[in-house]
Protein backbone atom coordinates (compact mmCIF):
# COMPACT_ATOMS: atom_id res chain seq x y z
CA UNK A 1 0.00 0.00 0.00
CA UNK A 2 1.29 3.38 -1.01
CA UNK A 3 1.36 5.93 2.17
CA UNK A 4 1.21 9.63 2.32
CA UNK A 5 4.79 10.85 3.60
CA UNK A 6 5.10 14.40 5.74
CA UNK A 7 6.95 16.94 3.86
CA UNK A 8 8.61 17.39 7.55
CA UNK A 9 11.85 15.14 8.42
CA UNK A 10 10.86 14.97 12.28
CA UNK A 11 12.43 13.39 14.36
CA UNK A 12 11.29 9.92 15.52
CA UNK A 13 8.74 10.19 12.41
CA UNK A 14 6.92 6.71 11.77
CA UNK A 15 6.56 7.06 8.07
CA UNK A 16 9.38 3.73 7.70
CA UNK A 17 7.08 1.82 10.27
CA UNK A 18 3.60 2.56 9.30
CA UNK A 19 2.25 -0.95 7.79
CA UNK A 20 2.81 -2.36 11.36
CA UNK A 21 0.89 0.36 13.04
CA UNK A 22 -1.77 1.21 10.90
CA UNK A 23 -1.93 -2.78 10.34
CA UNK A 24 -3.16 -2.88 14.17
CA UNK A 25 -5.68 0.28 14.31
CA UNK A 26 -9.59 -1.30 13.94
CA UNK A 27 -11.09 -1.00 10.72
CA UNK A 28 -13.38 1.60 11.90
CA UNK A 29 -12.78 4.19 13.82
CA UNK A 30 -15.32 7.03 14.61
CA UNK A 31 -12.68 9.63 16.05
CA UNK A 32 -9.05 9.18 15.77
CA UNK A 33 -6.78 11.31 18.36
CA UNK A 34 -2.98 11.60 17.09
CA UNK A 35 -2.08 13.23 20.37
CA UNK A 36 1.66 13.95 19.96
CA UNK A 37 1.40 14.19 15.71
CA UNK A 38 5.04 15.60 15.37
CA UNK A 39 5.05 15.20 11.57
CA UNK A 40 1.58 13.33 11.31
CA UNK A 41 2.59 10.69 9.28
CA UNK A 42 0.38 8.48 11.13
CA UNK A 43 -2.93 10.50 11.56
CA UNK A 44 -2.41 11.81 7.78
CA UNK A 45 -2.69 8.22 6.51
CA UNK A 46 -5.74 7.14 8.91
CA UNK A 47 -9.13 6.32 8.04
CA UNK A 48 -11.16 7.78 10.67
CA UNK A 49 -14.34 10.48 10.41
CA UNK A 50 -12.53 12.87 12.38
CA UNK A 51 -8.96 12.89 12.69
CA UNK A 52 -7.54 15.07 15.63
CA UNK A 53 -3.91 16.09 15.08
CA UNK A 54 -2.42 17.67 18.49
CA UNK A 55 1.17 18.48 18.91
CA UNK A 56 2.60 20.70 21.84
CA UNK A 57 5.01 22.59 19.23
CA UNK A 58 2.66 25.31 18.65
CA UNK A 59 4.23 26.01 14.70
CA UNK A 60 4.18 22.86 13.47
CA UNK A 61 0.36 23.00 13.88
CA UNK A 62 0.15 26.43 12.50
CA UNK A 63 2.18 25.21 9.34
CA UNK A 64 0.09 22.02 9.02
CA UNK A 65 -2.72 24.51 8.96
CA UNK A 66 -1.64 26.75 6.80
CA UNK A 67 -0.88 23.52 4.61
CA UNK A 68 -4.60 23.11 4.46
CA UNK A 69 -6.03 26.92 4.17
CA UNK A 70 -3.81 27.68 1.36
CA UNK A 71 -4.54 26.71 -2.45
CA UNK A 72 -1.66 24.74 -3.34
CA UNK A 73 -0.61 26.42 -6.10
CA UNK A 74 -0.49 29.45 -4.40
CA UNK A 75 1.27 27.35 -1.48
CA UNK A 76 4.22 26.51 -4.03
CA UNK A 77 4.71 29.69 -5.46
CA UNK A 78 5.39 31.30 -2.15
CA UNK A 79 7.74 28.58 -1.86
CA UNK A 80 9.81 29.03 -4.62
CA UNK A 81 9.84 32.66 -4.39
CA UNK A 82 11.32 32.63 -0.72
CA UNK A 83 14.13 30.30 -2.64
CA UNK A 84 14.62 32.70 -5.02
CA UNK A 85 14.57 35.80 -2.86
CA UNK A 86 17.32 34.39 -0.69
CA UNK A 87 19.05 32.57 -3.54
CA UNK A 88 18.80 29.77 -1.17
CA UNK A 89 20.62 26.73 -2.67
CA UNK A 90 22.60 23.59 -0.84
CA UNK A 91 25.92 25.87 -0.66
CA UNK A 92 24.36 28.94 0.46
CA UNK A 93 25.02 29.38 3.95
CA UNK A 94 24.80 33.69 4.16
CA UNK A 95 21.12 33.09 2.31
CA UNK A 96 19.75 30.66 4.62
CA UNK A 97 20.79 32.55 8.03
CA UNK A 98 19.70 35.64 6.39
CA UNK A 99 15.94 33.67 5.83
CA UNK A 100 16.34 32.23 9.58
CA UNK A 101 16.78 35.35 10.69
CA UNK A 102 13.95 37.06 8.81
CA UNK A 103 11.68 34.00 10.01
CA UNK A 104 12.26 35.12 13.56
CA UNK A 105 10.73 38.63 12.98
CA UNK A 106 7.97 37.70 10.88
CA UNK A 107 6.97 34.03 12.19
CA UNK A 108 5.61 33.67 8.47
CA UNK A 109 4.66 29.66 8.68
CA UNK A 110 5.97 29.43 4.73
CA UNK A 111 9.03 31.14 5.55
CA UNK A 112 9.50 28.51 8.27
CA UNK A 113 8.82 25.10 5.96
CA UNK A 114 11.57 26.17 3.80
CA UNK A 115 14.08 26.57 6.60
CA UNK A 116 13.17 23.08 7.43
CA UNK A 117 13.88 22.25 3.77
CA UNK A 118 17.19 23.54 4.11
CA UNK A 119 18.09 22.74 7.54
CA UNK A 120 20.52 20.60 9.09
CA UNK A 121 18.85 16.97 8.55
CA UNK A 122 15.63 19.06 7.91
CA UNK A 123 15.38 19.70 11.63
CA UNK A 124 12.84 22.32 12.71
CA UNK A 125 14.29 23.25 16.62
CA UNK A 126 13.79 26.16 18.47
CA UNK A 127 15.82 27.83 21.23
CA UNK A 128 14.19 29.03 24.78
CA UNK A 129 12.28 32.38 23.65
CA UNK A 130 10.94 30.53 20.20
CA UNK A 131 13.21 31.88 17.93
CA UNK A 132 14.32 28.87 14.86
CA UNK A 133 17.62 28.20 15.81
CA UNK A 134 18.44 25.01 13.19
CA UNK A 135 21.97 25.33 11.57
CA UNK A 136 22.78 24.93 8.01
CA UNK A 137 22.41 21.77 6.04
CA UNK A 138 25.57 22.54 3.28
CA UNK A 139 25.68 20.11 1.05
CA UNK A 140 22.60 18.10 1.69
CA UNK A 141 19.41 19.59 2.65
CA UNK A 142 16.97 21.50 0.01
CA UNK A 143 13.55 22.02 -1.48
CA UNK A 144 13.53 18.94 -4.02
CA UNK A 145 11.13 17.31 -6.25
CA UNK A 146 10.72 14.57 -3.58
CA UNK A 147 10.04 17.20 -0.88
CA UNK A 148 7.57 18.74 -3.34
CA UNK A 149 5.60 15.54 -4.01
CA UNK A 150 5.17 15.23 -0.40
CA UNK A 151 3.89 18.09 0.32
CA UNK A 152 1.64 17.99 -2.87
CA UNK A 153 0.29 14.50 -1.51
CA UNK A 154 -0.11 15.61 1.98
CA UNK A 155 -1.60 19.09 1.50
CA UNK A 156 -4.40 17.23 -0.92
CA UNK A 157 -5.11 14.71 2.26
CA UNK A 158 -5.51 17.88 4.91
CA UNK A 159 -7.68 19.93 2.47
CA UNK A 160 -9.76 16.29 2.05
CA UNK A 161 -10.18 14.68 5.23
CA UNK A 162 -12.04 15.63 8.33
CA UNK A 163 -9.43 16.78 10.77
CA UNK A 164 -9.47 19.14 13.97
CA UNK A 165 -6.35 20.67 14.83
CA UNK A 166 -5.03 21.33 18.23
CA UNK A 167 -1.94 22.65 20.33
CA UNK A 168 -2.70 21.56 23.81
CA UNK A 169 -0.20 19.80 25.86
CA UNK A 170 -1.19 16.28 26.33
CA UNK A 171 -2.51 16.64 30.08
CA UNK A 172 -4.60 19.39 28.91
CA UNK A 173 -6.12 17.66 26.77
CA UNK A 174 -10.34 16.93 27.02
CA UNK A 175 -10.95 13.19 25.67
CA UNK A 176 -13.74 12.64 28.03
CA UNK A 177 -16.09 12.74 25.00
CA UNK A 178 -14.81 9.68 23.66
CA UNK A 179 -15.95 5.98 23.79
CA UNK A 180 -15.46 2.52 22.45
CA UNK A 181 -15.43 3.58 18.49
CA UNK A 182 -12.36 5.94 18.96
CA UNK A 183 -8.76 5.43 19.28
CA UNK A 184 -6.07 7.49 20.83
CA UNK A 185 -2.87 7.10 18.92
CA UNK A 186 0.30 8.08 21.05
CA UNK A 187 4.00 8.55 19.66
CA UNK A 188 5.51 10.80 22.46
CA UNK A 189 9.11 11.17 23.05
CA UNK A 190 11.25 8.22 24.32
CA UNK A 191 12.10 8.48 27.47
CA UNK A 192 15.34 6.68 27.10
CA UNK A 193 16.57 8.58 23.86
CA UNK A 194 16.32 12.02 23.72
CA UNK A 195 15.91 14.14 20.94
CA UNK A 196 16.43 18.07 20.45
CA UNK A 197 12.57 18.49 19.91
CA UNK A 198 11.87 17.15 23.60
CA UNK A 199 15.46 18.06 25.74
CA UNK A 200 13.79 20.82 27.81
CA UNK A 201 16.14 23.44 25.98
CA UNK A 202 13.41 24.29 23.20
CA UNK A 203 11.34 26.85 24.97
CA UNK A 204 8.64 23.55 25.29
CA UNK A 205 8.11 21.26 27.99
CA UNK A 206 11.08 18.17 27.91
CA UNK A 207 10.47 15.03 28.92
CA UNK A 208 11.57 12.69 31.76
CA UNK A 209 9.84 9.74 33.65
CA UNK A 210 7.16 12.44 35.64
CA UNK A 211 5.45 12.89 31.97
CA UNK A 212 6.07 9.06 31.27
CA UNK A 213 4.16 7.96 34.24
CA UNK A 214 1.67 11.04 33.84
CA UNK A 215 0.91 9.38 30.09
CA UNK A 216 0.53 5.92 31.68
CA UNK A 217 -1.78 6.97 33.63
CA UNK A 218 -3.92 8.20 31.11
CA UNK A 219 -3.59 5.74 29.03
CA UNK A 220 -4.89 3.32 32.06
CA UNK A 221 -7.86 5.99 32.35
CA UNK A 222 -9.03 5.69 28.82
CA UNK A 223 -8.58 1.86 29.29
CA UNK A 224 -10.95 2.45 32.47
CA UNK A 225 -13.17 4.28 30.00
CA UNK A 226 -13.40 1.34 27.62
CA UNK A 227 -11.38 4.07 25.04
CA UNK A 228 -9.03 2.20 22.64
CA UNK A 229 -5.70 3.02 22.60
CA UNK A 230 -2.33 2.17 20.87
CA UNK A 231 1.32 3.12 22.08
CA UNK A 232 4.28 3.80 20.22
CA UNK A 233 7.56 3.22 22.05
CA UNK A 234 11.04 1.24 22.56
CA UNK A 235 11.54 -0.89 25.50
CA UNK A 236 14.81 -1.15 24.76
CA UNK A 237 17.72 1.21 23.19
CA UNK A 238 21.60 1.30 23.05
CA UNK A 239 21.86 -0.65 26.38
CA UNK A 240 19.24 0.89 28.33
CA UNK A 241 15.88 -0.41 29.28
CA UNK A 242 12.96 1.57 29.93
CA UNK A 243 11.63 -0.84 33.59
CA UNK A 244 8.64 1.90 33.93
CA UNK A 245 7.26 1.11 30.53
CA UNK A 246 8.19 -2.70 30.65
CA UNK A 247 6.81 -3.15 34.28
CA UNK A 248 3.08 -1.22 32.73
CA UNK A 249 2.96 -2.81 29.58
CA UNK A 250 2.42 -6.40 30.91
CA UNK A 251 -1.02 -5.92 31.29
CA UNK A 252 -1.75 -5.11 27.60
CA UNK A 253 -0.92 -6.32 23.95
CA UNK A 254 2.20 -5.62 23.03
CA UNK A 255 3.59 -6.22 19.10
CA UNK A 256 7.17 -5.92 18.08
CA UNK A 257 7.83 -3.92 14.85
CA UNK A 258 10.57 -6.15 14.44
CA UNK A 259 9.27 -9.61 15.00
CA UNK A 260 12.44 -11.17 15.49
CA UNK A 261 12.69 -9.49 18.67
CA UNK A 262 9.10 -10.81 20.22
CA UNK A 263 10.36 -13.64 22.53
CA UNK A 264 13.18 -10.89 23.93
CA UNK A 265 15.41 -13.94 23.08
CA UNK A 266 18.48 -11.50 21.20
CA UNK A 267 21.83 -12.13 22.37
CA UNK A 268 22.71 -9.67 25.45
CA UNK A 269 25.96 -8.64 23.41
CA UNK A 270 23.15 -7.14 20.68
CA UNK A 271 21.15 -4.84 23.66
CA UNK A 272 23.88 -2.58 23.38
CA UNK A 273 23.33 -1.46 20.05
CA UNK A 274 19.55 -2.57 18.96
CA UNK A 275 16.30 -0.01 19.50
CA UNK A 276 13.41 -3.00 20.37
CA UNK A 277 10.09 -0.64 18.87
CA UNK A 278 6.33 -1.97 19.92
CA UNK A 279 3.13 -0.83 19.97
CA UNK A 280 1.33 -1.20 22.79
CA UNK A 281 -2.78 -1.87 22.41
CA UNK A 282 -5.48 -2.06 25.45
CA UNK A 283 -6.95 -4.23 22.64
CA UNK A 284 -6.38 -7.27 20.74
CA UNK A 285 -4.90 -7.49 17.28
CA UNK A 286 -3.79 -10.06 14.59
Amino acid sequence: MKYIKSPLNYTGGKYKILQPILGAFPQTIHTFVDLFAGGFNVGINVEADTIVCNDQITYVIQMFQMFRDTPLEVLKRSILEIIDEYQLSQHNKEGYYALREHYNRSRDMTELFVLACYSFNHQIRFNNSHGFNAPFGKNRSSYNPSIEKNLEEFCVALQKKNIVFSNEDFMEMDLSGLGEGDLVYCDPPYLISTGNYNDGNRGFKDWKEEQEQQLLSLLDHLNGQGVRFALSNVLHHKGMSNRLLLDWSRKYHISYIDKSYSNCSYQFKDRETVTVEVLITNYPHS
